[in-house]
């Protein structure tokens, strides 16, 4: 088994995915909002999944740097290390990333945000866990301001003992019904690279098969998905020739009965009338504020804020929670609690990686360790 600490974990959909390949474990998990990470906790308990054995630790990561909790984090660390039942251990996060989104505010590493990147990172480089996984949007990659901060952060990682692999990956790869791109960086200690005699090149690991676990490749994109239709309210459509089921919207929402789900009627009601969402096509998601949705294509991205709406393809509302449970592909019995606001809801389900992605990344890993372990 592997042991997993968690950081900036949410509603703990990536922790999800590792877990659920039944090769991980979260020993310890840290968010710094309490209502996400009352989330985290109703979900999981809702599926029966055990409590971390270091505890859930609601604050900022920046106090794990330091003093007293510093320690605390050393000591969890290395009584994984000696646990016996725990073969190596990582950490998983991906920092809140508005800094460096073309979507966000920009503000790149001088952000609040931005500097979330640096202390998740200057953290793996002090505690040196086995290996870790830093997740984040392409913005990263977009401007020479990004990228020569992603650069820096990288070279750090090396001094400090790592070797990296990374890659842009899209949820979609994996089977998620969305068109959401993220960076993954993974990288593995020097220790663990040695004794498996994994093959890198100035620290770039060569030989790490990101390819292994995907169900899909980005050609999907090509195929000839409708693009815009009439709005017809409560009308059921005929699916179209040549587009991949599986990848629909309609699909996962069938597939997890959202109609039926705990969070069904979870929803933001419109606030000017219903003429918007009663006018505007199926299928029409130009525009950055409102999106309506196609039941016979993927989303775009599940990004649930900075005064982006996504509209049902043919109800006049908002999606509900259910439905955004769904296109971010978690499995029908992942549920949020009743009393949390739709404001938290949405944004935690929004900030989330799509579960089949982290699973995906997950078995990934495992396939990669266990290739080396031969």
């Amino acid at each position: 088994m592997i042991g997993i600490f968690s950081f900036f974990a949410g509603a703990g959909f990536l922790d999800l995915g590792f877990e659920k390949t039944g090769h991980f474990k979260t020993l310890y998990v840290n968010e710094f909002k309490p209502s996400f990470n009352y989330i985290y906790r109703y979900a999981r308990e809702k599926m029966g999944i055990e409590p971390p054995i270091f505890g859930h630790h609601v604050g900022d990561i920046f106090e794990w740097l330091s003093g007293d909790k510093n320690k605390e984090l050393h000591t969890y660390l290395n009584k994984s290390k000696f646990d016996s039942n725990i073969d190596l251990v990582g950490f998983i996060g991906g920092p809140p990333c508005p800094d460096f989104s073309v979507a966000g505010k920009n503000r790149g590493k001088e952000g609040d945000n931005g500097k979330l990147s640096q202390t998740y990172i200057d953290l793996i480089c002090d505690l040196k866990p086995d290996f870790f996984v830093f997740e984040n949007v392409k913005g990263l990659y977009r401007t020479s301001k990004h990228r020569e901060f992603f650069e820096t952060l990288k070279k750090q990682l090396i001094k400090a003992g790592y070797s990296l692999t990374e890659q842009l990956i899209n949820s979609i790869e994996f089977g998620a019904p969305q068109d959401r791109d993220r960076i993954i960086l993974i990288g593995f200690i020097n220790k663990v690279v040695r004794s498996l005699k994994i093959k890198t090149e100035e620290h770039i690991i060569q030989d790490f098969d990101w390819g292994k676990n995907k169900t899909y490749s980005r050609n999907v994109f090509n195929l000839q998905w409708p693009q815009t239709s009439p709005y017809q309210e409560n009308t059921s459509t005929p699916q179209p020739d040549g587009i991949v089921e599986p990848l629909t919207i309609l699909h996962w929402w069938k597939q997890n009965d959202v109609d039926h789900h705990p969070n069904a009627n979870m929803f933001f009601q419109p606030r000017a009338g219903l003429y918007r969402f009663q006018t505007k096509d199926e299928g029409d998601d130009i525009k950055k504020c409102y999106k309506r949705l196609h039941r016979w294509r993927y989303s775009p991205t599940a990004a649930y804020g900075n005064n982006e709406v996504h509209i049902h393809p043919f109800k006049p509302r908002r999606i509900s929670v259910a439905e955004a449970l769904a296109i971010q592909s978690l499995p029908k019995e992942y549920e949020l609690p009743l009393d949390v606001t739709l404001s938290d809801a949405f944004k935690t389900i929004g900030n989330g990686v799509p579960y089949l992605a982290a699973k995906g990344i997950a078995l990934n890993i495992f396939d990669f360790l266990t290739e080396h372990s031969k």
